[in-house]
């Protein structure tokens, strides 16, 4: 069989997708992934054959509309669910066509997008085989799927869709405790660390006497004038940072190569570089970070607490679900100041409860089907 993955533009989405992907190449299937063009040594470094769909960078699909004019992310969280819709179905639309050579050069016989790589069941549709959604995270992509579906419009009426096209399986991995009531029917499975590696050196694998707390921004960081977005959540890690140094506590900050010895300069005493989260997270204490679904996934499948502090909308209803579950705090940005992060850090090393509330969590996800069961599910369809 051929299973076409369908990524996106940063490398969360290829790290959610490869357990599954490698599971299936496991059992002998062919495997693609396509994915943004920068994001393809990503796909490469975990192991998969990886395929470009397209060569304009991520940051172009948030902050330009279809005809190249600048579009201006919205303050209101509110309003940003359909904002990641649109700019997630432009994406779809400058996808398409790259995806429909490939399939005709290819002949997939399944197609699995990420959840909000729309392009992927439009490619089904077209090639009348079967598609599946596959949830990158926790977050719920009801209120995200409205505005990719106004932003298809013309995409979806050409193929004679009145919406968007309805997966014929949807696997989600977010663990069974934290879905909402109305979430959509879905098969689980086990969330797996799938990070790029490195040569590990021996602090990464052990625990030191030090408490230990991992900070990070996810890996779209950057110390420089090119795109203000990506040094937004540089100067955000950054600060983070700063706050949690006033914990008598060993600070590993989970960064690009390419901003990590400016992180070290500014920062004397902590550790930063590109780290392999699946190791050094199990030998942590507490994960504090800007609530990535993919990150904060790998944290709950170590056990680790967490002080989220969501800098966008859409992250805003699972992380209180991981709050309200007693495995987490989240803090707001206007709320993050250095003391109330560092009170908050104390609050999540010192109360036991929430240490074995993400050790329950874990064990969950432990019971959860494994990618390689899936596999089966794929193969029925």
């Amino acid at each position: 069989m051929k299973i076409l993955f369908v990524a996106g533009g940063s490398a969360a989405t290829v790290f959610a997708l490869a357990p599954l992907a490698n599971a299936a190449r496991g059992a002998g299937h062919e495997v693609l992934m396509a994915s943004v063009a920068d994001i393809v040594p990503v796909t490469a470094g975990v192991g998969l054959p990886a395929v470009s769909m397209t060569s304009t960078p991520l940051r172009d699909f948030i902050y330009r509309d279809r005809d190249g004019a600048p579009v201006t992310p919205p303050t209101d969280p509110d309003e940003q669910p359909d904002f990641t819709g649109r700019w997630f179905g432009r994406m779809a639309a400058a996808t398409l066509d790259a995806l429909t050579a490939l399939a005709h050069d290819w002949r997939p016989d399944l197609v699995v997008g990420g959840t909000m790589m729309y392009a992927a069941g439009l490619l089904a549709h077209r090639l009348g085989v079967p598609y599946v959604r596959h949830a990158w995270d926790a977050v719920e992509a009801t209120r995200i799927d409205p505005g990719g579906e106004r932003e298809l419009a013309p995409e979806l009426a050409s193929s004679g869709l009145a919406g968007l096209p309805v997966p014929d399986l949807f696997i989600d991995v977010c663990p069974p405790s934290l879905r909402p009531p109305d979430a959509a029917p879905a098969h689980p499975m086990a969330c797996r660390p799938a990070n790029t590696q490195r040569a590990l050196e021996p602090w990464m694998y052990t625990r030191g006497e030090r408490t230990r707390v991992c900070v990070t921004a996810g890996s779209r960081v950057a110390n420089d004038d090119g795109t203000a977005y990506l040094r937004e959540a540089y100067v955000f890690l950054r600060d983070l940072a700063l706050d949690v140094t006033a914990l008598d506590a060993e600070v590993v900050i989970a960064a690009p190569e390419s901003v990590a010895a400016d992180l070290r300069a500014e920062l004397p005493g902590v550790r930063a570089g590109w780290v392999p989260l699946d190791v050094v997270l199990r030998t942590c204490d507490l994960l504090v970070g800007h609530a990535g679904g993919v990150t904060t996934l790998n944290a709950m499948n170590a056990g680790v607490p967490q002080l989220l502090l969501p800098q966008w909308g859409i992250l805003g209803p699972p992380t209180r679900r991981l709050a309200e579950h007693g495995a987490a705090l989240t803090l707001q940005p206007a709320e993050a100041g250095r003391e109330r992060v560092a009170e908050s850090c104390r609050e999540l090393l010192t109360r036991p409860s929430y240490a074995e509330r993400a050790d329950a969590l874990a064990q969950e996800i432990s019971e959860m089907p494994p990618p390689a069961e899936l596999v089966g599910v794929l193969e029925k369809l």
